[in-house]
């Protein structure tokens, strides 16, 4: 006999667990299959977003993620070819843009992921994690069966939620189609401690030589990297001792202290991933919902994988907690109001690309070009600032696509 909910959620990462926190706090009640016994690193967001920051807050799950690292970066220095170290330093962007916000949250993945988890499970979710064989069954009376510890199980709710990242089985299985951008460059990260020469209250980006360079600290010593590289360099972090490869790219010449990075003890994966946006034309399928990576992806570039998903979850939560009857037409507002975010946030991505994921003379010389045309004129390049404040507070004309040439073309 299928065991009854109002929601199952297919997935316990950052979008499943932080859902079902939130309506499970509401009285209502929720079923989370995930399919991994414990969160490993596997190189995902660690770094959210101001904006995601507030989303956190409205849904209750501030205090959840501030549980796993309570970090907020104060400052945000660019270095990288064509720039003064010391003119950057003197130009140091105070990271506290939005009202109560402290700066962008850095909080590790997997940690984030066992908090949120942690706290559904204190809520009241029924939490199951090690299943396996997932069949969703869309309709008016949607339906799931799994298989867990070599048993098949089955259950019905009045919604199927599929919060199972990139490769989502619900999305497949649902018939959501998902659109992809061509790939442009490829994306690598490695988390590193003992890089005590850094300074814990700066992060930076940038671009020297072939390499887009990211910093994030997470603690005194500990640090999130990011890589991005040309795609002719697919397997630039290949084979066995890729780690130390990684380690040895941040011996960068226009960034004070990276010998502290470069000496730093390796501790964790490294992992590369092509980068391109993706997009869904709807997140919805009769009786079914999807959110988070599952329903369209941001390239990291610009690191919004994290706030994108934090929206969802107070969205949808918003949505479900405000409505009698969950039905298909109650989740209109999330499709229309995530097609334009994700279609803003990928024009924003896109002129990020353009200024620092190219390589060479010449885009030194046309990132140098936009730095001092967007000094004069803010809405050069304008779009890029809403990695910090949200695309939602700027205008429309900032995505638009002479927007993105006037980038192309400084």
């Amino acid at each position: 006999m299928a065991e009854q909910y109002d929601a199952v959620i297919v997935g316990g990462g950052i979008a499943g667990s932080g859902l079902g926190t939130v309506l499970a706090r509401a009285g209502k009640s929720v079923l989370t299959l995930e399919k991994t016994l414990a969160f490993e690193d596997i190189v995902r967001g660690e770094w959210i977003a101001p904006w995601g920051v507030v989303e956190a807050m409205r849904t209750g799950l501030y205090d959840v993620l501030r549980g796993a690292n309570d970090y907020h970066i104060p400052r945000h220095i660019e270095y990288g070819d064509g720039l003064d170290p010391a003119t950057g330093e003197s130009r140091a962007l105070l990271l506290a843009l939005l009202p109560g916000v402290a700066g962008p949250l850095s909080v590790g993945h997997p940690q984030a992921c066992q908090a949120l988890f942690d706290a559904a499970t204190a809520a009241g979710v029924s939490a199951r994690r090690g299943v396996s064989d997932i069949v969703v069954e869309s309709g008016p009376a949607p339906s799931v069966r799994y298989t867990m510890d070599g048993t098949t199980h089955e259950a019905q709710a009045r919604l199927i939620i599929g919060a199972d990242g990139r490769g989502s089985v619900v999305r497949r299985q649902a018939g959501i189609a998902l659109h992809q951008e061509k790939t442009h460059h490829y994306f690598a990260g490695m988390l590193v401690e003992g890089a005590d020469g850094w300074p814990i209250d700066v992060e930076t980006m940038g671009t020297e030589g072939d390499v887009q360079f990211f910093v994030f600290p997470q603690a005194p010593g500990r640090l999130r990297l990011y890589l991005s590289f040309a795609l002719e360099q697919k397997s630039r972090f290949a084979g066995h001792d890729k780690e130390q490869r990684f380690l040895d790219s941040f011996r960068l010449s226009t960034v004070p202290n990276s010998e502290a990075i470069a000496g730093a003890r390796i501790a964790g994966p490294c992992h590369a991933v092509p980068n391109q946006s993706s997009w869904t034309d709807s997140p919805t399928a009769p009786g079914i919902v999807l959110l988070g990576d599952a329903a369209g992806y941001n390239d990291p570039i610009t690191g919004q994988g994290l706030a994108v998903t934090l929206r969802d979850v107070r969205i949808v939560s918003e949505l479900l907690l405000g409505a009698a009857e969950w039905n298909a037409e109650l989740f209109a507002p999330y499709a229309e109001e995530r097609r334009e975010r994700m279609r803003r946030l990928r024009m924003a991505a896109a002129m990020d690309s353009i200024v620092h994921a190219e390589f060479g003379p010449e885009a030194t010389a046309r990132k140098m070009r936009v730095i001092t045309q967007a000094a004069g004129d803010p809405a050069i390049g304008m779009a890029r600032v809403s990695a910090m404040v949200g695309p939602e507070l700027l205008p429309a004309e900032a995505f638009s696509d002479d927007a993105l040439e006037a980038v192309r073309n400084a």
